[in-house]
Formats: structure tokens, sequence, C-alpha cells
């Protein structure tokens, strides 16, 4: 009984170390959004998330917004979609977070 629940915990620990890896894929090019004047002009700023599977070869499959501001979110999802990531083993899930400032009119990735 005692050697089943060692593989077992042995099992835990090595599914815990391959997930740690699942997100930690760096981005290689990145291409910010470009801020419409209009919404700078409105004042519409603000963050949001973005979900992006990547492909093994690291370019990007699909976008998800995973939230803010629905407008903002299309437009970091399209520069998301053009990113590419480091090649990996197997396919991976990233989290992007991109910050709209209409003050200073500009965007940035946090």
């Amino acid at each position: 009984m005692a050697k089943i629940f060692r593989t077992l915990a042995l099992v835990m620990v090595l599914c815990g170390i391959g997930l740690a890896d699942l997100g930690a894929r760096e981005p290689v090019r990145e291409q910010l959004p470009e801020y419409p004047a209009l919404l700078k002009k409105m004042g519409i700023g603000g963050t949001v998330r973005v979900s992006a599977v990547v492909n093994p070869d690291g370019t990007v499959k699909s976008t998800k917004i995973q939230g803010g501001n629905p407008v903002l979110g299309e437009l970091a999802c399209g520069a998301v979609k053009k990113w590419k990531y480091a090649p990996a083993s197997g396919a991976s899930n990233e989290v992007v977070e991109m910050t709209f400032d209409s003050k200073l009119a500009s965007v940035r990735v946090k």
C-alpha cells in the first residue's frame, strides 16, 4: 500500500512539473495593435486579457478575449495572432495582458 502512495506522489510531482511548463513560453516576435484615434479621443482605454493557443512551432493558432473592453480585446487578439513564440515540444496556452492608455496614447504588454 505504501508503494502505491509513493508511486502516486511521484506521478503527481511529475505532472506538476509538466504543468508548470505550460504558459511559460516567451514571444520572440510581438506586434502591438494600433490604438484607434477615435478611441483615444473618447478616452477609452484599459487592460484586456487575451488567451492564445500556440502551436509547437510557435505560431498562434487561435485567440480568445478573457476580459476587458471587447473592442480593445478584438484589437489585442488581432495583434497577438501575428506573434511568434519560441518553439516547444507541444502546444501551449499563453495569456497576454495589454494595457491601452488613452492619456499616453500608447499600448503596452504586461
